[in-house]
């Protein structure tokens, strides 16, 4: 059997495993950006407290494989009453992994920031929290967005080690055909094709923002706004 003919026959299969890594994915990214920014701002805080507890969480996370904190959770949760499913460990696995990740590409963005424009703000009678909503936050934004781009390639081929909790993503999907059709190699060329097709567009599009976003200085698009 060609790999041609291979790929046509096992088509639905591997639909159903895109659609799976897809969403894996995506749940994986929104739960790690919207984590990531009270980490990020904690690392940053005036509390002794919140800034170890912080930097703690993304030391030990970003020292730990990503396998290991879904192994953790699928099969350690459980023994204090707490089951997931395999997909639901995964996306929350991928989401606090990430999520330490993501938390410094904020912080780099936020202190990009200079302190110039936060005592400005100030000074016309912002206080902490308008400053870094108005002031800082809309300019980090511009920053982050192409590293998080970049993240999102990551993110997508770390989402292969869900199969070794049975989460029903690609490689999960690969293993089933592979005992199905005795042709490993062939089936792994056609996943790893499949992953290819997959990053190419969120590599081009993490380029085009770091090029779109490079165009004006964050200051301009702060004064444009009339956020100062």
């Amino acid at each position: 059997m060609s790999i041609f003919t291979l790929a046509v026959e096992a088509f639905p299969q591997l639909v159903q495993g895109v659609i799976a890594t897809l969403r894996l994915m995506v749940l994986s990214f929104l739960l790690a950006i919207v984590l990531a920014l009270p980490i990020a701002l904690a690392r940053m805080s005036r509390s002794h407290v919140l800034k170890v507890a912080a930097h703690t969480y993304v030391e030990v996370v970003r020292g730990m494989p990503s396998l290991t904190l879904l192994f953790l959770i699928y099969f350690g949760l459980p023994s204090f009453g707490v089951t997931l499913s395999a997909v639901d460990a995964a996306i929350f696995g991928l989401g606090l992994n990430g999520a330490a990740y993501v938390s410094e590409i904020y912080r780099a963005g936020i202190q990009a920031i200079d302190d110039g424009q936060r005592e400005a703000a100030q000074m016309v009678g912002l206080r902490r929290w308008q400053v870094m909503r108005y002031v800082v936050l809309p300019q980090a934004l511009r920053i982050v967005i192409p590293p998080l781009a970049n993240f999102s390639i990551s993110l997508l081929k770390d989402t292969s080690v869900a199969s070794l909790i049975s989460a029903p993503e690609m490689m999960l999907q690969a293993r089933d055909l592979t005992s199905e059709y005795f042709m490993p190699l062939q089936i792994y060329t056609i996943i790893g094709v499949m992953y290819l097709l997959m990053a190419l567009p969120l590599s081009f599009l993490a380029r085009q923002l770091a090029r779109h976003l490079s165009v004006r200085s964050p200051e301009e698009t702060v004064y444009s706004n009339g956020k100062v």
